[in-house]
């Protein structure tokens, strides 16, 4: 693995200097040359502390990180050979577009010819050809993290850090910059840590998805493993959006769970780990398996709550004394139900994922 964590802790002397708080509690995690990860999770749960442990700007109380085979527990940020892209973007005001990009070209007193071809490759790459003379007030939000990031990757580093950089941006405008990172990435196939809050973004860029939760690792896995597959209750509740449903195994067949849950009878996947008759088991019900007014439908309910978002209808309808989200994503559906309307409801229970212990 080119980029490893070994057992990464980080403690802070709490305020006032009384006792002490773990930002980051044991964390191991290994990288590959190339690979995009995205560290996800909510606010305090360490993600940006390992960033910067990773950067340099914060140094491990214990265990170790491993740069493609070096440990730089001890090196500071600037021979890390990384760059970091910042949430602020903290593009220098009094500097034009070429001169924000080449600033650490220069601080390293390389020869000018060399400075501007560097400078001109990567304006391409992030296509601000043209823009070069352009003051940052000059810019709009998006071409500004453009100039952030193209500042980075001029430096050629080993590894790109990336702290929350469309967070400032309008929905419309991250959504371009995550395609446009995405792509950036993969072309020059150069190793990426990302840090975010946001679900969608951890989704559509990852090669894999760490998920903090507390300091420690919850999950790490592929995006589709992540939604999928949740470890534990805070994963399937943090990524995308889950009903839990508690329901009694009756009986295991062919790799499959009979089950009684919400007064009905459901054939499921069976889990990785071993269950008993009579055991009691928590199932995650994504909002999309579930099918409103369908054939075989298993379960009838009353409409508590209709919101209609043009490309989507959300729905939450009473079952058996709890309240499921439900969503349509069919267009072609004209009719829409309203508030305190009967129901009957499909899960798709090959859909249906058993929660581990």
């Amino acid at each position: 693995m080119y980029l490893v964590l070994d057992n990464v802790t980080k403690v802070f002397t709490g305020r006032g200097a009384t006792g002490e708080v773990t930002a980051v509690n044991r964390v191991t995690l290994s990288i590959a040359r190339g690979e995009l990860v995205t560290l996800l999770g909510p606010s305090g749960c360490g993600k940006t502390t390992t960033l910067r442990l990773i950067a340099g700007f914060e140094f491990p109380t214990s265990g170790q990180i491993v740069l493609d085979g070096k440990p730089i527990n001890d090196l500071p940020p600037h021979k890390r050979e990384m760059s970091m892209v910042f949430q602020s973007y903290a593009i220098f005001p009094h500097l034009n577009v070429f001169e924000n990009i080449a600033y650490g070209l220069n601080v390293q007193r390389r020869p000018q010819d060399e400075i501007r071809r560097r400078v001109a490759k990567v304006l391409d790459l992030v296509e601000l050809t043209g823009l070069e003379n352009r003051a940052p007030n000059q810019l709009s939000g998006g071409q500004q993290q453009r100039v952030a990031l193209a500042r980075a990757l001029v430096m050629e580093p080993k590894v790109l850090l990336l702290d929350e950089p469309l967070s400032n941006l309008d929905a419309k405008l991250r959504e371009q910059m995550r395609t446009e990172i995405r792509r950036i990435q993969r072309q020059l196939g150069i190793t990426s840590v990302y840090v975010t809050h946001d679900q969608v973004e951890a989704m559509t860029l990852s090669d894999r998805i760490v998920i903090m939760n507390q300091g420690r690792i919850d999950q790490v896995g592929s995006p589709a493993e992540i939604y999928r597959r949740p470890r534990t209750r805070f994963v399937a509740d943090f990524i995308g959006r889950a009903n839990f449903v508690e329901g009694i195994v009756r009986e295991q067949r062919n790799g499959t769970l009979i089950v009684s849950a919400l007064g009905a009878v459901l054939t499921v996947p069976a889990p990785d780990t071993a269950v008993q008759p009579d055991e009691p088991i928590t199932l995650v019900v994504r909002p999309e398996m579930v099918e409103l007014n369908a054939p075989q439908a298993q379960l009838a309910g009353k409409i508590r709550r209709t919101s209609y978002l043009g490309s989507i209808v959300e729905y939450d309808i009473e079952v058996g004394g709890q309240l499921l989200s439900l969503v349509e994503h069919d267009p072609r559906h004209t009719e829409i139900y309203g508030e305190g309307q009967a129901v009957t409801l499909r899960l798709l229970e090959d859909c249906l994922y058993v929660l581990p212990k």
